[in-house]
């Protein structure tokens, strides 16, 4: 997955280092390309039609991806959008993962994070500047329920733009006007006339596509079978631990833990008395053993027991409640968000204040960390899975001295991404061991490892104030939230000296704008330092905001005397959708009030082009254990293209807030998860697992987003419904009806 044409000599470092992207983006521009061709490799008998396209002479017709396969089943989504572009029989496509370029950087993400003035390393330069930035540094990254929003046209263009060259071919053939042309079901026909695809993919390769490319348009909803599910089934898909290679050895690794830690040393001839072992490496920030299988290369790392030592404060659970406070009461804080005199409302008295408080939350994905290196004389291979290849790929460059040219990333099946898999560490720690070895390597950090060095969902504080004014409507709103700089930290490990520090940011406080109309508001971030390295997770901020804002709304409407449903409608003119969900998923989970003793409660938000309500309705059982009956949710996510993946991702994002919502957390003490397995996380189990009823709003809106969607609104709802079962208000998470 290396690429070493089109970018002649401009790299991330150049861009985004020194005078800042838009300088960058000023001194490179008259270097840069205008046009990039298509950097992919065609086997015996495959034509490529385009960056996104191979047709075979046997007729099978690989769609090309660039966004990872996490379960989020994009390799279905995008591959139906390109072949009923170009009129292909779903049996014969398939799909391959793109290689790094510059026609498959994730533009929009990159320029919808501009937009929001994230991340820092953007400055000025606006969302114009940030998409050059992502396609001039080939910025592949799958994340931000991004995906369709940023690919669809894309796909659309490449199936019709293949579709034209295929007629123009057959056109050739028949003499005839290529108008007269159509495709359907793999075939390219006029009348009973009938060429296959793979009789004319060499053909019309060689053709240059008119000007104008004709459209078919979106096609209804359907649901083929997913491409990636056959295998996942059967046994046969590869992940990163799947991956055998000649020659190929084994690596665990032990890791520094948080806090200004450097290793000190190891008990290395404990590790080589293990059978099997055949090295032990020793790195400032880790420790790792080498064997002829991973349980013994795991049993070494064990028996060495690196030492650490700390150059300063080392963090721990009350340490992060105590950064996290200072930052609330006396901190740096800037204004995200605002509407009228927010002070004005406030100086007149009679405000309601609320704080609200979420803790770190884990990845805990299925598949840890892992990824396998070889090195072949100046050229490094690496299979690893990724939501970042170009990332990853410079990181192992940089960890090795060696150029980005002379690196080749495969990416992986990923068995549970969620915004962890954005991360390198495990792609530069395998290049380093490979090149020490000189052999192929695979390194799988062990399940303790992984939640030990999770970057986690950042913990959070809200001061909320409002007042109430006339007809018990709300008037004046003011969050205050604490919580890490998280993007800056993401962006600094990722691309060193291009951002970092720890200022205020509008992505740790993304979501936190209430949807409701308010004359008077203002939504402020406080950011805290606490020690304990920070990632993106799946919903990212809006997975607490909306915990903040929609619990509080519904203290606000008992302090109203309104019922929760007729509080928030009365100020939802605004967000028709948006309140449509709210009246739809209130009329099918048969809502009654949220009155005292129903289990009932209700959450809406807006994300990611998006919009969800849910209604929950929960009781508490022996032990006073919390158990969640129902969820109910209506889901806007605009024009939809495969109702089944959506339903699977509304139905799979409830269950992670629900997670989220009950546990998924660890307690840190001397800068380390004390959670070491899935045991420890108080998951959700099948038996434990509600009846979950999920409606899609048919709608000609653009597609939203929907992988993050169901996430922010779980919480809440089970809350408020909490609220209303036992008459007791939670206001932080995990939520637990124990004394």
């Amino acid at each position: 997955m290396g690429d070493r044409g089109n970018e002649r000599g401009v790299s991330r470092r150049t861009l985004l280092v020194g005078g800042g992207a838009a300088a960058g983006l000023l001194i490179a521009w008259g270097i840069w390309p205008r046009r990039y061709t298509p950097n992919l490799i065609a086997a015996p008998g495959e034509a490529v039609l385009n960056a996104f396209l191979k047709i075979g002479t046997d007729g099978h017709v690989s769609v090309v991806v660039p966004q990872a396969e996490m379960g989020q089943g994009v390799w279905t989504v995008l591959p139906q959008i390109l072949a009923d572009e170009l009129g292909a029989d779903w049996r014969t496509v398939a799909v391959e993962p793109a290689p790094i370029g510059p026609l498959y950087a994730n533009e929009f993400l990159i320029a919808e994070a501009a937009r929001d003035r994230l991340p820092a390393m953007f400055g000025g330069i606006g969302a114009w500047g940030a998409r050059q930035v992502a396609i001039r540094a080939s910025l592949m990254i799958t994340g931000g329920s991004s995906s369709i929003r940023g690919f669809e046209d894309r796909f659309r263009q490449a199936g019709a733009t293949a579709r034209t060259l295929l007629c123009m071919a057959a056109a050739n053939r028949w003499g005839v006007d290529p108008a007269a042309c159509d495709t359907a079901d793999g075939f390219v026909v006029r009348g009973e006339e009938r060429l296959r695809f793979g009789e004319l993919a060499a053909e019309a390769a060689l053709l240059t596509p008119p000007e104008h490319i004709v459209l078919r348009g979106p096609a209804p909803p359907r649901s083929p079978p997913r491409l990636d599910m056959p295998s996942k089934i059967d046994g046969s898909a590869r992940y990163a631990a799947d991956v055998r290679l000649p020659d190929m050895v084994y690596a665990a690794i032990r890791q520094c833990p948080a806090g200004n830690t450097r290793l000190a040393g190891v008990d290395a001839a404990a590790a080589n008395r293990i059978p099997g072992v055949l090295s032990v490496v020793e790195h400032r920030n880790w420790a790792a053993a080498i064997a002829n299988s991973w349980w013994a290369a795991n049993r070494a790392v064990e028996a060495m027991t690196p030492r650490f030592v700390a150059s300063g404060p080392v963090p721990d659970s009350a340490s992060i409640d105590a950064a996290l406070e200072r930052a609330l009461e006396s901190g740096e804080a800037r204004r995200f968000a605002a509407a009228g005199d927010v002070e004005a409302v406030f100086a007149r008295g009679g405000a309601y204040a609320a704080d609200y408080a979420v803790p770190l939350a884990v990845h805990a994905p299925i598949e840890p960390m892992a990824a396998t290196a070889r090195i072949t004389g100046d050229r490094l291979e690496l299979w690893l899975p990724t939501q970042a290849p170009g990332l990853a790929r410079a990181a192992a460059a940089r960890a090795i001295g060696f150029d980005e040219r002379d690196v080749t990333i495969y990416p992986m099946l990923i068995g549970g991404g969620f915004g962890g898999k954005v991360e390198t560490d495990a792609a530069a720690q395998a290049a380093i061991l490979a090149r020490r070895i000189k052999r192929p390597v695979q390194l799988s950090w062990s399940r303790a490892e992984d939640l030990a060095q999770d970057r986690f969902r950042p913990p959070a504080r809200a001061r909320m104030l409002a007042r109430l004014g006339e007809g018990g409507r709300i008037v004046g709103w003011r969050a205050r939230i604490a919580t890490p700089s998280t993007m800056a930290a993401v962006t600094a490990r990722l691309m060193p000296g291009s951002g970092g520090g720890n200022s205020p940011e509008a992505a740790a406080v993304e979501g936190a704008a209430p949807p409701y109309a308010i004359p008077a508001m203002a939504v402020d971030h406080h950011p805290a330092a606490i020690g304990v390295e920070t990632g993106m997770w799946r919903a990212v901020a809006h997975s607490y905001t909306a915990f903040f804002t929609e619990s509080f709304v519904d203290e606000l409407a008992q302090q109203a005397g309104i019922e929760p449903l007729s509080f928030r409608m009365q100020m939802l003119s605004g967000a028709p959708r948006l309140a449509h969900c709210l009246s739809t998923v209130t009329a099918l989970g048969g809502w009654e009030g949220g009155v005292a003793g129903s289990g009932q409660g209700i959450a809406a938000h807006s994300a990611f082009g998006s919009h969800v309500a849910m209604l929950a309705e929960v009781h508490v059982g022996e032990g006073q254990q919390i158990v969640v009956d129902r969820i109910f949710a209506v889901v806007d996510c605009g024009r939809t293209l495969n109702d089944d993946i959506v339903l699977q991702q509304i139905e799979g994002g409830i269950l992670w807030g629900l997670a989220a919502t009950l546990g998924a957390t660890t307690a840190i003490t001397g800068g380390i998860a004390d959670a070491r397995n899935f045991d420890a996380l108080g998951l959700p189990t099948l038996a434990t697992t509600p009846e979950i009823v999920v409606r899609i709003v048919r709608s000609s809106a653009p597609p939203g987003g929907v992988g993050e969607l169901a996430v922010p609104p779980v919480a809440p709802a089970i809350a408020n419904a909490l609220y209303a079962a036992t008459g007791r208000r939670h206001r932080s998470l995990p939520l637990s009806n124990r004394a």
